[in-house]
């Protein structure tokens, strides 16, 4: 006899309130990416008191297995990754930061917390379903190389191996009690770019004298654009743009060089590599062609992120009957970047997006912001819609 939806759904309001104070008790104590000591400490601790298994990984990160009594060789993986940003939180929240420049911008304290109210709920459970599931709470999602790629270097999908994968996210535009997804590809790889143009300074009023680095990055960023306007099959989204660049000239000064930042993002790993090539053979031949000389480096970041549609399907299934239909919207491709995609490049994964926004309370700040905030109901139907989602495949 499967365990009822009702049973799940009054589990959650039973936990709901202690999610609630773990979810404050780490926005107010956030930590950078594979810096997360006292969160991975904090989640220990829960687990202990909870009796639940678990090992370190990754440094900080944790892995648990919660076994069902029942007889069942299926195993299913559920993440929460637990790092903060660099942003300052606006002033005058009672659980806002206690670390200065700190701040859970992204919604990794609502993750965390939820995947601890969801082990509540499983553990509970356990003497009625069969399976193991599999706790990842994962350090370093913000920074390059990601800690998913760590956790899965060290063996977390493995010892046992999960048949699948299933993660959520914040999403501010959704209104708290709805969630989205999507089936096949649904976020970006994402690459980071870094040229230096290096040309002749001088005398603003004599360039024929100088190699001007300036007029220089201009052709090249102008002729990069036509990288993803031309030369990228139009079928398949790119993005490529430059948020920093410094010339330290002055008005009547060309500078040496000029330095440049960008992004490069898009959802073919084939066409992302042929871009790769063309984008440094392009900067540094018209760097060339016009005199100067460009340093051109690519840090090559996360793949894009697929949610394998069996997986995926039957999970929007799931919760259009924990939710109801109307709550279960679909989701548009997200040029984002998450490091979850390095487990969707390893095994069945479903990603979706948890509703936490109120336009009424004026709830509705974007991720990576300083006024980013959520709706708490949200963690209600996090910590139900996951544990529901979780037994409901391990059932099938």
């Amino acid at each position: 006899m499967p365990i009822s939806k009702q049973r799940i759904q009054d589990l959650a309001q039973s936990y709901f309130q202690d999610t609630v104070n773990n979810r404050r008790f780490l926005h107010q104590n956030p930590e950078l990416s594979f810096e997360e000591y006292n969160t991975s400490a904090f989640i220990k601790q829960e687990l202990t008191d909870l009796e639940i298994p678990f090992e370190s990984m990754a440094n900080t990160g944790v892995v648990a297995l919660i076994k069902g009594d029942l007889p069942s060789d299926k195993v299913l993986a559920l993440r929460a990754d637990m790092d903060a940003l660099p942003i300052t939180e606006v002033e005058g929240r009672s659980y806002g930061s206690k670390n200065v420049g700190v701040m859970h911008a992204c919604g990794h304290d609502v993750h965390t917390s939820s995947l601890l109210g969801v082990a509540k709920i499983l553990n509970d459970l356990k003497p009625e379903f069969g399976g193991t599931l599999k706790l990842i709470f994962q350090p370093g999602e913000e920074r390059l190389p990601g800690g998913a790629s760590l956790m899965i270097k060290e063996g977390v999908l493995q010892n046992p191996e999960p048949q699948g994968i299933v993660g959520q996210h914040v999403m501010p535009f959704i209104e708290a009690g709805k969630v989205g997804f999507r089936s096949g590809k649904y976020m970006a790889s994402c690459d980071e770019l870094f040229m230096t143009v290096r040309g002749k300074g001088g005398h603003g009023a004599q360039p024929h004298q100088n190699i001007d680095p300036i007029a220089i990055t201009a052709q090249i960023i102008s002729a990069m654009q036509q990288i993803v306007s031309r030369v990228a099959d139009p079928r398949t989204p790119s993005v490529l743009s430059w948020g920093k660049i410094i010339g330290n000239g002055a008005t009547n000064v060309i500078p040496e060089e000029v330095y440049l930042e960008g992004t490069f993002r898009t959802f073919d790993e084939k066409w992302r590599a042929e871009a790769h090539e063309k984008m440094h053979k392009m900067a540094v031949g018209i760097a060339e062609g016009m005199g100067a000389s460009c340093d051109f480096e690519i840090r090559k970041g996360y793949p894009f992120l697929i949610n394998e549609p069996k997986i995926t399907e039957a999970a929007r299934s799931y919760a259009q009957d924990y939710l109801g239909h109307e709550n279960v919207v679909e989701l548009d491709l997200w040029p984002a970047a998450e490091d979850f995609a390095y487990y969707s490049q390893e095994t069945n994964a479903c990603f979706y997006r948890l509703g936490t926004g109120n336009q009424a309370k004026g709830i509705q700040s974007a991720v990576h912001t300083s006024t980013f905030d959520i709706d708490e109901t949200a963690l209600q139907t996090s910590i139900g819609l996951m544990s529901y989602i979780a037994l409901r495949h391990l059932g099938e």
